[in-house]
Formats: structure tokens, C-alpha cells, sequence
């Protein structure tokens, strides 16, 4: 292209007058109006996406679909429809789509770093999903927290504890870490101690544990239940008493045979000792 041209095409392009009012006013409306879009884009899309996610958890709730992976891929779908809200929200505002992918590209290294726990989450979810150490409705213990698994979600799981907490703990350290499933067998050993005093009779105690046993209608006899001499204490002679029940009446068989020991025991003529010293004083 010559000078002449190039002279040319600069005298032919129109000049911008920045102290014409009319044109700071047809950009104003024209940013404007671009973003009263965006937010409408934001704002509409964001409420179909609650709408969204209310139809999908709805659909699985009428279909025989596993709890843990309808609240799994429930949350994975609000997260990617808010991500496609966000960017065509963005494109309203005329940012080049090529350029922020290219940016995120470039930045990606640095995100992943920087969100190197929120990744090992998300890992940790598909990890549970897939070999499923636990479900929704579970009883578990990890974590140093112990509750009924309420929710699994793409990065935590949330569990509601026997007091009625809320408590949330990342799927990485779960997916990784030591993790007891009480809910995972049909059946629980119930463990005892019983300690009865020096001199009482043992073979009267161990009638009276076994009358308790076969009292209760929880307790399942045909299991190996089992009352042996476990231990000759300082102050007490204690047996072990171990008996099987369904898991949902672990803590009612618990209890209640805590209760009739003590109620019960003196009757028999059977004393449940504490912790005693004899001091014996010589005079010279």
C-alpha cells in the first residue's frame, strides 16, 4: 500500500468528536443496554437453573436411582449450568471468549495449584461414588466426626451428627483417610464388662447375665454369644459378656442391659465394686 492510499483511507475514516454529548450518550446507552442484558442473562438464568436442579432431583426421586449419586450429579449439573450462565453473561459484554479461554489456559497451572485441596474434593467424590464406601443414610465415623450421612456432594459430605449438627467434611481427607461404616453389616456385637466384687459367686453372675440375655426378644441367640472371665482386677472381678443384635437395636440392647445390671445385681446377691484401698495401721 502506498502513501498516497494509506492517506487516503486515514482521511476517509470519521473522527470521533469526545465533546459531542450525543456520542457519549449513544455509548452510555449502548454499554448500557449490553449490560442490563448481562445481569438479566445472570439473573434469568441462575433462577432456571434452581429450576433445573429442583426438576432433575424430583426425576431421580421418582426412580429407584441410589441417593448418593442423585445428590452427586445434582450438584454437578447446578455447577456446570452456573459456569455456562457466567460466560454467556460475559460474552453480552462483548469479552472474546477465545481470549478468556486462552487466559484460563495460561492461568491454569497457577489454578490448579492454588486449588490443588478443592481438586483432591473432587476427586475424593468421584472416588465415593464409585466404590461407594458409604451411602446416603449411612452411619459412619471419620474424621474425628460421627454421624448419619445426609448429602454427598462434588467436593464434601455432609453428615448430621446424633445431636443434630450439621458438619461438613471435604470428600478428599474421606476418600483417603480412615473411615468406619456402622451401617455397612446387617448385624453388631454389643460388648460388656461386668465387674463384680472378690467373693462374690461367679457362677451366680454368669446365670444372671445369661437369664438377661435370653429375656431379650433384640439379643439373636442363635449367633455366638458369649460370657467369659476376662480379667482378675485390683478391685473387681470382671467378665466379658459379648452378644449379637440387628443394627438397629445396638444401642437399645446397649442401654437396657446396663440398666438391669445394675437394677438387678444386688438382688442376687451381687455387688458392683468401685475402686477401694485398705490402709492397715500397726502400732509399735
Amino acid at each position: 500500500m502506498t502513501q498516497e492510499t494509506t492517506n487516503q483511507v486515514t482521511a476517509q475514516a470519521p473522527k470521533i468528536d469526545y465533546s459531542n454529548p450525543d456520542w457519549w450518550i449513544g455509548k452510555i446507552v449502548e454499554y448500557g443496554t449490553s449490560l442490563l442484558i448481562a445481569v438479566a442473562i445472570l439473573v434469568i438464568g441462575f433462577w432456571l437453573v434452581k429450576r433445573v436442579n429442583k426438576m432433575v432431583r424430583k426425576l431421580f426421586a421418582k426412580k429407584d436411582y441410589d441417593p448418593s449419586l442423585e445428590t452427586f450429579l445434582a450438584s454437578t449439573i447446578a455447577i456446570t449450568l452456573k459456569i455456562l450462565v457466567i460466560i454467556t453473561a460475559m460474552s453480552q459484554l462483548g469479552i472474546e471468549m477465545t481470549s478468556f479461554v486462552a487466559l484460563l489456559g495460561a492461568a491454569g497451572l497457577a489454578i490448579g495449584m492454588a486449588f490443588s485441596g478443592t481438586l483432591s474434593n473432587l476427586a475424593g467424590g468421584v472416588m465415593i461414588l464409585f466404590f461407594k464406601p458409604y451411602k446416603v443414610g449411612d452411619f459412619i465415623e471419620a474424621q474425628g466426626e460421627i454421624g448419619h450421612v445426609k448429602e454427598l456432594r462434588i467436593f464434601n459430605t455432609i453428615l448430621i451428627t446424633l445431636d443434630n449438627k450439621t458438619v461438613i467434611i471435604p470428600n478428599g481427607p474421606l476418600a483417603n483417610g480412615n473411615m468406619t461404616n456402622y451401617s455397612s453389616q446387617t448385624k453388631r456385637r454389643v460388648d460388656f464388662t461386668v465387674g463384680i466384687a472378690y467373693g462374690d459367686d461367679y457362677d451366680t453372675a454368669k446365670e444372671t447375665l445369661l437369664k438377661f440375655v435370653k429375656e431379650d426378644p433384640r439379643i439373636i441367640d442363635e449367633e455366638a454369644n458369649f460370657i467369659g472371665l476376662n480379667e482378675l482386677a485390683d478391685s473387681s472381678v470382671n467378665l466379658t459378656l459379648r452378644v449379637w443384635c440387628k443394627n438397629e437395636d445396638y444401642w437399645d440392647v446397649y442401654f437396657k442391659m446396663n440398666e438391669r445390671i445394675y437394677k438387678e445385681f444386688g438382688d442376687k446377691g451381687l455387688n458392683i465394686p468401685f475402686p477401694q484401698m485398705d490402709v492397715h495401721i500397726q502400732n509399735n
